[in-house]
């Protein structure tokens, strides 16, 4: 029973002490006026009966009334009904200054009732103040209280004759019973009568509609997210401008929560005083009045609910967990239901007749039902997680969470983590998981309901019918009697608030009413107690669980044959059958990934043990250890399928002698896992055993009890022992209740100790010295957050560190384990006993003993530690060395690793087929050259193969430590990543035998090697120079000057040649990239030129100083100036002599580098330039990079040039201000002058080809291709970008190209509708094209272009090798996550591009028009682009010198930064690898593919520069340009002598020696055409990935290094060493492990070895390959050509088969004939069908004899004339014998060292020779020798010096020479 209210309260309108505008409330009176004993007056309630302020009114409000609710400090809610009514203002009051109350009403909110306007002062309003009748109650009666207290209000303004203190006297002294349904009539003594029904259970909330109408405000998907976020602690905030609706909204939502119970802050209304509570950082359920919604707009992380606009707001850095699925979705649509009967009939076609919708009341109970059910659903079983730690005295339970989420399979579930964490559920735990108490709704519906819940699910109806019964019963709960009899409560006239009241609210008599309660309280001490008795039971705990979602059992279907392959395994092991088990170990280790055969196995192993069979020996003991490690490392911290608890005890029963009296358990082997650092494990596995010995210690079998009894007891679970036991309690003798207390005590404690030894078994190491568990376990320095001690500050309370992130356990080695897990213990041990009740002596006890107990335990480990180290070592298999190239070296020997696959499906035995090669054991090995791992598979099944992986070093893209398991042992291992840009990845985990101190010394080396301080150490470097290991490479001193002093006189000499009056200043210099590799003392050669200088002092003249000129030599030995020549763009001889008829000369301008440090010593520019001009040409463009021609196509004459980017205006203006010497015209006009000078110089070098044959107009495109799709034309259908195939332009562009607009504003001129096209077009970036001029003369035309840059090419390979070698296996199988990733890097997209633009350069070019490529700094983009150009322009460069040519030419000389986009250096290590010449080979590779027959070259090639360019094993490809080189003296060494046979450090060199040898690079499909131009298709479409990024070969590592590819020759079949019968030749080849091209090698390399095979069989010496194919292709050709004509038949080559498949050109205009149907399939270009210009034709003939050139042979055949000459060396050279040969076949003059000697060393091309004329000796010439023996020949490139031996023998060498010439 309790009163039905505690307190009366008047309160009333006072002014606010500071004299503000607002009042405040006062309390009149109170009754009581003191306080009950067992309630206390709540503070504060004025504040809740005006909650938007206290404010006066101009105007009589109606009555209001609505319950605030107050939480007292016992979280008790006080219920405060409020009426409130205005009365007239006291005179004092209204006193106050009129104008001021009519402010003040202005600033009140919209909240406040009335707004009024200023009034002039005159007669004072009438001010209305508000005052309110409250009731305190602890009980929730709204109805009975709104009726209360409107009587009060009745008869105070009707004036009934009825006295006030008796009315409120009878309703403070009213009681009424608290629950159980029973039904109470009261009166209030006025006449009244009101019936009040109480709930049948207590434990049932009250919603009445508040649930229903919560729903209709907001809606479904609203209110289940507002009924989330309260369950997951997020701060809810309602808003409503009606109080009443906020308090039932706050009811309702607490009403859904049940059967939890919402324990945080709840205040349904808060007054305004109090809005800074909702920035408490609690969570919260609040209302508050709409009129306030502005001061809640900042509040970041509360969830805001609108209920009269019916929104939810839930801020951005909220989130709010959803319902697991399926739970939400069946939710949502049963609420759909229950709220809209309607929507299940809306579309058939005969609608039943309307149905009767349930009232609101129903409706509001039906709702609740469904939220009910849901908890019934996400809830049960939760009884058989529960704990019982303590029966007596009071029932202590425990709730394991982590074995409920493991079994309801919600593991990843956000919501439900968060609900079970949550205060909500911790009170639901501790009310609920009492075994004997009342039970309710919830509970039979949790252990009854829940198999009709899941058969009901997919029945629509049934659920329905389920959710009408369950409200139903929340229906009868709240209303027990359905025939109530009706209320009769007087209630006060219309509009009886405006009547003006005959008085105010009379005060009341306190004494009287005093009496009241004094008198009925005498009554009630009187009276018996009416205790109705509680029926309390044993609550039912329902079935077992079931998982929320049957999770798809497909993987692990066959689970039964896993299980008996496990337990096969086990009883292997027991019976000591090890071979058998060793067969099955590897199925069981992956049968050990299910959690079926996890449990089977713990199960087995339990079995075992209980046998006596614990005491194994060592082979026994390995293989038990194995199958745990396996079986723990997926376990998660948490544990949730019990298999860590499980094992716990096994590990200490299962065990091995080591010697007499030292045993070492399975314990010390198994400690790895971050499971045994978990507390909360630890916490349930004490939990758990406490409960099954107190389960033990109630059920002692009596003796007089028979057997058969004896099983039904032992069925009985803790929670039915313990609800037995609770309802004998009271009966039990005080005696007998304290025995059993502190059994139950003792044996919590006896547990505790135990625990605390079970505890340092597993957190203790074998070797306590090493802190290898700090480390490895994050838990442990959780744990140590507080107290620093133990944990460095990096670490300090990082509860989420993962394994590889580097923790700050770098020397942990000192930290004191001991120390840290005494600590680890004690909390445990202060947790768990307090938790449960153990005495404070017990507990004082514990903590002296744990240390004692770790103490003990290392003792014991030391022995055990020291004994197992004796052991013999399992036998690992043995370190198989690496071969090494000569030079290489190994720098840090084998670390013991394992190679885990990485993603690739290759070497996994995955679709590709062949057997598992990787995981494989094996060692990783450091040299100074490369990453090597080579082993073997881990499966014994795979077999003895060889599995070696390796990357250069310099080729290192990302190393990052990993934590992962050993193949083997399943241990959690340290682990490294590396990651290469040769598409090599090393995935390693380290053995336990490398020391972390190694690996991080293998990290530190591999850095150091990776990223040295100076391009001098690398093993390009190091490796010529192995003779002088101590000697820094610059300091050798040969004879003659050194290159370095050389580079340095020259340099000064360039300075006195300039003149030291012009070297006014420095030059401007952005800080560039040039200084980084440059030594300081030559900083002072940065020399500036002035404008004013002479034209002469520029100029070389004769008086060079020798080392000048031989720099000029030197330089015209380059590669560039032999490209030059060869396309007739000047030598430097006319250059000198400046001979007017060439428009282009060479100019040795930059020599010195003074004007351009990345562009090579000589360069081509237009004849009428002055050399003084370019230096202020150069100006204005980025780096200096000024326009040079770089190529001139032999057909239409048209050139093209390079140049960087143009400088921005302001760059450009900015410097040119600081640099101006003279004060004439502004400097920046004239710079951009010159600029305009020098383009008009370039177009004027153009010969105008305007002839006939219209190659200028637009007659030479057909006019279809031009229709109308504006400038460039359409695009043709096939998707080429053939001619102007229009779209080149828009998808450049990104829209059509257009030329900046003109000056006057006029569209842009369609350049290409013009009759005369421009004679040169700029192709520039976008952005930088914006403020250049377009010509005035339309000489020159602007195409802007969009072009990616070098950071976008850098992203896009990282993730293309993210795509090629994931890393991690990838979660779908097949090529599809593949080519996603592949598209995502963009790669191809950038080829596209890279290809279209330069296929609109040839275009351009091939029609006459001269095109400058100026693109970013000219050294990335425009470097491709231009090597592109010409390699589809011009088929000399699609041979093998002239790729090489080109590449030497335009990536080498013109500074291509390799060093910096490789990051070569210590300094570059930022920049990150960007693969600009790897994307130029692909797109070459893409080419290549599209025509086979055109390219001399084969793919392997390409594949062999990407990987080389990357290596830095050669030097060609080091330092960022000519200038860095000559710095270090790297350029001109090739020329001088060679010192014994040295190491390649050219990669052209080892190409050419190579070739010798074998035909690799060589592509025996060539036999290229007469149509010199080729046109690819772009589109991705057409783009093949390049397999130099997919294929593998693991037999023997990249097969690049030719040296180490080729593997020990087998030996032949005929002779086998067993003598036995010759094996098949057949031999499987595996898709990754071998190399396929060596294992089948193609038909034509299979003859030429068989021939090589039988010619050395015969005991000749064999013929070199290429002279063997010569033959052939000579007899093919004399074959398929009987009478000299042309065949038009398919000749018998051994090529036919794969032409037809490829296209063998692409003819530009597809409507002109078919071009492509006279394919000839001769192979030499000489006679290939149809004619060309004979230009074209010598072109040809010139490159098949530069072609020849490169293959000599010693036959006789061709040598017309040979003989001994002495020939002068280069520059400051002596003379040298040499053996020369006169070849009339190949019309060149070769030398050799000596007669034999089969090694060419060098040779004249005759074609280039134009004088032979007598000599002159020279210094150091042969002194014997007759001055007539002497003669010069002379060719375009030098002079040669010769000697003969006498004067007749010098005479017929010129005879002979003269002669091939004229027969030539």
């Amino acid at each position: 029973m309790a009163r039905l209210a505690d307190y009366f309260v008047l309160v009333a309108f006072g002014p606010h002490p500071r004299g503000s505008g607002e009042g405040q409330g006062q309390i009149l009176q109170r009754f009581p006026e003191k306080d009950w004993v067992d309630n206390p007056f709540p503070q504060g309630i004025e504040l809740f009966c005006q909650p938007s302020g206290w404010q006066l009114c101009p105007e009589r409000n109606p009555p209001t009334f609505f319950v605030a609710v107050l939480t007292d400090i016992n979280s008790e809610r006080h219920y405060c009904a409020c009426l409130t009514f205005w009365e007239p203002a006291e005179p004092t009051q209204e006193a106050l200054c009129p104008e001021d109350a009519a402010v003040r009403e202005e600033q009140v909110d919209e909240g406040g009732p009335v707004r009024l306007s200023p009034v002039a002062p005159g007669p004072p309003v009438q001010l209305f103040a508000p005052k309110t009748l409250v009731l305190v109650s602890r009980l929730d009666h709204v109805e009975v209280f709104r009726n209360s207290l409107g009587l009060i209000y009745t008869i105070h303004v009707e004036g009934l004759n009825v006295g006030l203190e008796n009315v409120i006297g009878n309703l403070l002294t009213c009681i009424i019973p608290l629950a159980g349904g029973s039904q109470r009539t009261i009166s209030l003594g006025a006449g009244d009568r009101q019936v009040i029904q109480t709930p049948l259970t207590d434990s049932l909330p009250i919603s009445r509609c508040s649930v229903a109408l919560l729903f209709r405000q907001l809606g479904i998907a609203n209110v289940l997210s507002l009924f989330c976020a309260a369950l997951t602690e997020h701060k809810v905030l309602f808003l409503s401008r009606s109080y009443q609706r906020l308090s039932d909204a706050c009811r309702g939502l607490l009403a859904l929560l049940f059967p939890l119970r919402y324990s945080f802050t709840y205040v349904p209304i808060l007054p305004a005083q109090l809005l800074e509570v909702l920035s408490t950082p609690t969570p919260f359920i609040i209302g508050v009045n709409a009129a306030f919604q502005a001061e809640t707009q900042e509040l970041l992380d509360v969830i805001v609910a609108d209920l009269d606009g019916g929104t939810v707001t839930v801020p951005e850095c909220v989130h709010i967990p959803p319902l697991p699925e399926p739970l939400h979705s069946q939710t949502h649509s049963v609420l759909s239901m229950v709220l809209d009967p309607e929507l299940e009939l809306a579309d058939l076609a005969f609608p039943p007749p309307t149905t009767s919708t349930s009232s609101l009341k129903m409706q509001d109970k039906e709702l609740r039902a469904v939220f009910l059910r849901l908890f019934a659903q996400l809830l049960q079983g939760y009884r058989w997680c529960l704990h019982l730690v303590r029966i007596h005295p009071e029932p202590v339970i425990r709730f394991h969470k982590a074995a409920f989420l493991g079994q309801r399979g919600l593991l990843e579930d956000d919501f439900l983590m968060k609900v079970l964490e949550g205060m909500a559920f911790a009170g639901f735990v501790s009310e609920r998981g009492v075994p004997y108490r009342p039970t309710d709704l919830f509970d039979e519906l949790v252990a009854h309901e829940v198999a009709r819940m899941r058969a009901d699910e997919h029945h629509p109806q049934r659920v329905l019918h389920h959710v009408k019964e369950l409200a139903e019963q929340l229906y009868k709960n709240e209303n027990p009697y359905p025939a109530v009899a009706m209320h009769k409560v007087q209630r006060p006239g219309e509009a009886s608030h405006l009547r003006r009241a005959p008085r105010p609210f009379p005060r009341l008599d306190e004494g009287m009413v005093q009496w009241i309660v004094d008198q009925a309280t005498a009554k009630m001490q009187g009276a018996p107690p009416a205790v109705k008795a509680e029926r309390r039971t044993t609550v039912p705990s329902g079935p077992p669980m079931t998982a929320i979602l049957e999770r798809s059992s497909g993987l692990h279907g066959n689970s039964a044959r896993r299980l008996e392959v496990v337990r096969n395994c086990i009883s292997y092991v027991f019976e000591g059958k090890m071979l058998e088990a060793k067969k099955l170990l590897p199925a069981v280790l992956r049968a050990l990934k299910g959690r079926a055969a996890r449990r089977c196995l713990a199960q087995e192993l339990h079995l075992h043990a209980q046998q006596n069979r614990a005491v194994l020996d060592h082979q026994q003991f390995d293989f038990v250890v194995r199958m745990m490690n396996c079986c723990l490392q997926d376990c998660t911290s948490l544990d949730e399928h019990g298999i860590a608890a499980a094992l716990l005890p096994l590990v200490t029963a299962f065990c091995r002698k080591l010697s007499p009296g030292v045993t070492q358990f399975a314990y010390s082997c198994v400690q790895e896992h971050v499971v045994w650092s978990t507390p909360q494990f630890w916490e349930a596995m004490f939990y758990g055993d406490v409960q099954t010995h107190i389960r033990a210690l109630y059920l002692e079998p009596a003796e007089d009890r028979d057997p058969s009894q004896q099983v039904g007891e032992d069925e009985r679970s803790a929670l039915d022992v313990a609800s037995e036991q609770r309802r004998l309690w009271p009966t039990l003798s005080r005696e007998k209740q304290q025995e059993l207390v502190q059994k139950e005590e003792s044996t919590v404690f006896s547990q505790a100790i135990h625990y605390a030894n079970r505890m340092s078994y597993l957190l203790l190491p074998l070797d306590a010295s090493k802190s290898r568990l700090l480390r490895e376990r994050a838990g442990l320095g959780d744990l140590e957050s507080a107290s620093n001690s133990l944990v460095t500050s990096s670490m300090a309370g990082s509860v989420a560190e993962s394994y590889d992130t580097e923790s700050g356990f770098e020397d942990a080695e000192t930290c004191d384990v001991a120390g840290a897990v005494v600590r680890f213990i004690n909390r445990f041990v202060d947790k768990v006993c307090t938790e449960s009740g153990v005495t404070s002596d017990h507990l004082k006890g514990l903590h002296v003993m744990v240390p004692d107990i770790v103490q003990m335990h290392i003792e014991t480990l030391e022995a055990v530690h020291r004994e197992s180290k004796r052991l013999p070592p399992i036998q690992k298999p043995k370190l198989l060395r690496p071969r090494l190239l000569p030079g290489e070296e190994c720098v840090l020997d084998g670390l013991r690793v394992y190679l885990l696959p990485d993603g690739r499906e290759e070497g996994v035995g995955g679709s590709g087929g062949g057997p598992a090669l990787l995981p494989a054991e094996g060692a990783v090995f450091l040299t100074t050259y490369r990453v090597i791992f080579t082993g073997m598979p881990t499966d014994p099944l795979v077999g003895e193969q060889v599995v070696v992986r390796s990357f250069p070093v310099a080729a290192l893209t990302k190393e990052k430590r990993v934590s992962v398991q050993t193949p083997v042992d399943q241990l959690l291992q340290d682990g490294l990543q590396l990651r290469s840009c040769t598409f090599q990845l090393l995935k390693m985990a380290f053995d336990e035998e490398v020391g972390s101190d190694s690996a991080e010394l293998f990290r530190k080396q591999l850095h150091k090697l990776r990223y040295p301080p100076d391009i001098r150490t690398t093993f390009a470097f190091t490796l010529g120079s192995a003779h002088t290991p101590g000697r820094q490479p610059r300091a050798t001193k040969d004879k003659g000057p050194s290159l370095r002093t050389l580079s340095r006189s020259l340099m000064k000499n360039a300075k006195k040649t300039i003149g030291r009056q012009y070297v006014t200043r420095k030059k401007y210099n952005p800080p560039s990239w040039e200084q980084r590799g440059q030594p300081p003392e030559d900083q002072e050669d940065e020399i500036s030129v002035s404008e004013e200088l002479e034209p002469s002092t520029l100029t070389p003249t004769s008086a060079l100083k020798p080392s000048e000129r031989m720099t000029m030599s030197s330089l015209v030995e380059r590669a560039c100036c032999r490209d030059y020549q060869r396309l007739g763009l000047g030598t430097l001889s006319s250059s000198l002599s400046r001979a007017k008829s060439e428009p282009f000369r060479i100019s040795p301008v930059n020599r010195m580098y003074a004007i351009c440090r990345s562009y090579p010593g000589l360069l081509i520019v237009p004849q009428s330039v002055q050399d003084n001009a370019l230096q202020r040409v150069s100006r204005c463009y980025r780096q200096n990079r000024f326009p040079v021609v770089c190529w001139r196509s032999g057909r239409s004459r048209a050139v093209l040039l390079r140049s960087g980017g143009l400088h921005g205006k302001g760059v450009v203006g900015l410097f040119k201000a600081q640099n101006t010497p003279s004060p004439g015209q502004s400097q920046a006009d004239s710079s951009s002058l010159e600029q305009e000078k020098y383009l008009q110089a370039v177009v004027s070098s153009m010969p105008r080809l305007a002839d006939t044959s219209g190659r200028n107009t637009l007659s030479g495109f057909s006019s279809a291709h031009m229709g109308g799709h504006g400038k460039w034309g359409s695009v043709r259908a096939s998707g080429r970008s053939g001619g102007f195939s229009g779209d080149v332009g828009s998808r450049l562009a990104g829209r059509d190209l257009l030329g900046p607009p003109q000056a006057n504003g006029a569209p842009p001129d369609p350049g290409f509708l013009r009759p005369q096209r421009a004679a040169l077009y700029i192709i520039g970036d976008k952005a930088q094209l914006k403020g250049v001029r377009p010509d005035p003369l339309q000489q020159w035309e602007l195409v802007p272009i969009e072009v990616f840059e070098a950071r976008q090419v850098k992203t896009s390979f990282k993730k293309l090798l993210k795509a090629c070698v994931p890393g991690c296996p990838t979660t779908e199988p097949g090529p599809a996550s593949f080519l996603r990733s592949l598209e995502d890097s963009e790669w191809l997209t950038q080829i596209h591009k890279l290809l279209q633009v330069s296929v609109l350069v040839v275009e351009l070019l091939d029609s006459g028009s001269s095109v400058l490529v100026s693109l970013e700094d000219g050294w990335d983009i425009t470097t491709q682009v231009v090597s592109l150009v010409q390699l589809l322009s011009d088929p000399f460069y699609r041979t093998l010198e002239g790729f090489r040519l080109l590449v030497e030419k335009e990536w080498l000389s013109f500074g291509h930064r390799f060093s910096h986009r490789g990051s070569h250096t210590l300094a570059g290590q930022s920049g990150g690898f960007t693969p600009v010449f790897l994307q130029f080979l692909d797109c070459v590779h893409q080419v290549h593919v599209q025509f086979p027959m055109e390219f001399e070259f084969s793919p392997f090639y390409l594949k062999f520069l990407g990987y080389h360019h990357a290596s830095r094993r050669f030097r060609t490809f080091l330092l960022d340009s000519d200038y860095e080189r000559i710095e270090l003296g790297l350029l001109y060494e090739e020329k001088g002598e060679r010192r014994g046979p040295q190491v390649c450090r050219s990669v052209w060199e080892y190409v050419d020696r190579l070739s010798k040898r074998t035909p690799v690079f060589y592509n025996y499909m060539y036999a290229p055409e007469d149509v010199e131009v080729l046109r690819p298709y772009s589109n991705v479409s057409n783009l093949k990935v390049w397999d130099f990024y997919t294929e593998e070969t693991l037999a023997e590592g990249p097969p690049y290094d030719w040296e180490l590819a080729q593997g020990p020759p087998e030996p032949p079949e005929e002779e086998r060493l067993d003598g036995g019968a010759p094996q098949s030749r057949r031999r499987v080849v595996w898709p990754c492990y071998d190399s396929r091209p060596r294992a089948q090698p193609d038909a034509i390399s299979r003859l030429l070895e068989e021939l090589q095979r039988l010619e050395t069989e015969l005991g000749r010496p064999p013929e070199r390959w290429k002279d063997t194919w010569e033959r052939a292709k000579a007899a093919q050709r004399l074959e398929g050509r009987p009478d000299g004509r042309v065949s038009g038949g398919a000749p018998s080559s051994l090529l036919v088969s794969s032409v037809p498949h490829h296209r063998r050109s692409l003819g530009v205009y597809l409507q002109e004939g078919p071009v492509g149907s006279t394919l000839s399939l001769s192979l030499d270009s000489d006679h290939s069908s149809g004619s060309t210009a004979s230009s074209s034709r010598q072109a040809a003939r010139r490159s098949t004899s530069t072609l020849y050139s490169q293959f000599q042979t010693a036959e006789s055949e061709n040598r017309s004339y040979e003989g001994t000459l002495y020939k002068k060396g280069a520059f400051m050279k002596p003379w040298k014998a040499r053996w020369f040969v006169l070849d009339k076949t190949k019309h060149q003059l070769r030398y050799y060292d000596h007669r034999v000697d089969t090694e060419c060393k060098g040779v004249i091309d005759l074609a280039e020779v134009e004088a032979v004329a007598p000599g002159t000796p020279t210094m150091g010439a042969p002194k014997t020798v007759d001055e007539k023996a002497f003669f010069d020949v002379k060719t375009t490139r030098r002079v040669y010096n010769f000697c003969a031996q006498d004067v007749p023998s010098a005479q017929q060498w010129v005879d002979q020479i003269q002669g091939c010439l004229s027969d030539a």
